[in-house]
């Protein structure tokens, strides 16, 4: 649950905020980005916490938090987060990260991986409509007709 509610959340607005920056044409995200960052730096706290005189983060053996946690806590670099802060994570994060399986699926998917700037000005266009800015869609009236 902690992952769910905070995490991947949290790391991913900061992900997000830090893009958006990215085009002047979003104005100041200098609040947003600063927020999240501490947010992200907070939680690798939690994790670091949580690992303190434990090999993994629950259950005391490795299970399906270690698994989902992972992926998100090995991008400490892209979050500009210094790892020494937090020992027992770059301990797990090592530990883990030498496991063939995890190496075989961190390696995965660049296959999927894109160069936006090899897209055309619509394609782009047509992802912005899908990923920002949307808001909630009436109920269709033909539903009603429907009961």
């Amino acid at each position: 649950m902690w992952q769910m509610a905070n995490q991947g959340p949290k790391f991913g607005e900061y992900g997000h905020f830090t893009r958006a920056a990215q085009n002047p044409q979003n104005g100041d995200l200098t609040y947003a980005i600063r927020r999240f960052s501490d947010e992200v730096h907070r939680l690798y706290g939690v994790m670091n916490l949580g690992l303190y005189r434990k090999r993994y983060l629950a259950a005391g053996e490795y299970t399906i938090a270690d698994i989902i946690c992972y992926p998100w806590a090995a991008g400490w670099k892209l979050r500009q987060v210094d790892i020494e802060e937090f020992p027992n994570v770059k301990r797990w994060l090592g530990e883990i990260g030498e496991w063939p399986a995890v190496q075989k699926a961190m390696a995965a998917g660049p296959e999927y991986h894109e160069d936006p700037n090899t897209l055309s000005e619509q394609e782009n266009a047509q992802r912005v409509k899908l990923l920002v800015n949307q808001r909630a869609l009436p109920i269709p009236k033909d539903w009603a007709k429907a009961q």
